[in-house]
């Protein structure tokens, strides 16, 4: 039988402890509707185990009413599945940072709950100028390389940016070649 290619599966890997896993069995009998969110927050972490979310989103993920997924979310900051963190004033929108006991992605040593990266998970409908999305201008962007890349995108591209030399620190260039009548 032929070897298939290694692949690089980093970004669709999450880890569990077995006791979590267990654990997680046990909050499907407890709160099924806790345990289906539990599913979904931890699919869409990052490698800090956090995702940011408003409360619309997350009833329309879950196809259920807002007080069944604040009741979920009730259970799973409860008992410590979860914390959460409010982004804005208004309290719609949260950080959700999962246990990292429970699950992880990424580095556990990477995980810190004061200062986190995360997933960001928005709807069209969320978004005050909604009717002018994929309509605007592309943002320019700026060639770096990616994980595993060994040289930077080539091609034509933007020009470099002029700044003009300071008085006295003239650039000392390379001279073209031109006719010297002293030659």
């Amino acid at each position: 039988m032929d070897k298939l290619p290694e692949k690089n599966h980093r970004g669709t890997w999450l880890q569990t402890e077995r006791a979590a896993h267990e654990a997680w069995g046990a909050l499907i009998d407890k709160s099924p509707k806790a345990a289906k969110l539990m599913h979904l927050l931890t699919a869409r972490i990052g490698d800090h185990n956090a995702v940011v979310v408003s409360v619309p989103n997350l009833t329309r993920l879950m196809k259920c009413s807002r007080p069944t997924v604040l009741r979920a979310l009730k259970v799973l900051r409860d008992d410590r599945w979860i914390e959460v963190r409010q982004i804005g004033g208004s309290g719609t929108t949260n950080a959700y940072i999962i246990n990292n006991r429970v699950a992880w992605h990424g580095a556990r040593d990477g995980i810190k709950y004061g200062l986190f990266s995360a997933n960001v998970l928005v709807s069209d409908d969320e978004q005050p100028d909604r009717k002018e999305l994929g309509q605007q201008e592309p943002l320019r962007s700026i060639p770096a390389l990616r994980r595993g890349e060994k040289q930077l995108p080539y091609g034509d591209g933007l020009p470099p940016p002029s700044e003009p030399s300071l008085p006295g620190m003239e650039p000392d260039l390379p001279t073209t070649k031109q006719s010297d009548p002293d030659v």
